[in-house]
């Protein structure tokens, strides 16, 4: 069974970087050809896929956040991060980390979500 569980702190404020890791447990992020992603849920809106980190460490990004985003990975303890620079309230929102299938049509396991708010 796979499981993922996303971390960090629920209160960012204005500016600042919003950070969170995933652990991933049950697969290796490594595992071919899986897709680990990151998606929001703003309050009241539907989800916004943010980016993703594949198998061999490659990282993809959203256009509309690819000026603030950043994610890593780090294989010894199977965990991925996101790191999204000068938060704003806008940025509010669950944030989930999740397996992606090739392709990204599809995601097969989920965090339980975060909720992080940007508030000063």
């Amino acid at each position: 069974q796979v499981q993922l569980e996303e971390s960090g702190p629920g209160l960012v404020k204005p500016s600042e970087i919003l950070s969170l890791t995933c652990t991933v447990s049950g697969d290796s992020i490594t595992t071919l050809y899986y897709y680990w992603s990151w998606i929001r849920q703003p309050p009241g809106k539907g989800l916004e896929w943010m980016g993703a980190i594949d198998y061999s460490g490659s990282t993809h990004y959203s256009p509309s956040l690819k000026s603030r985003t950043s994610i890593s990975r780090d294989t010894s303890k199977n965990q991925f991060t996101l790191q999204l620079n000068s938060g704003t309230p806008k940025d509010t929102a669950v944030y989930y980390c999740a397996r992606g299938l090739p392709g990204l049509s599809e995601y097969d396991y989920w965090g339980q979500g975060t909720q992080v708010t940007v508030s000063s």
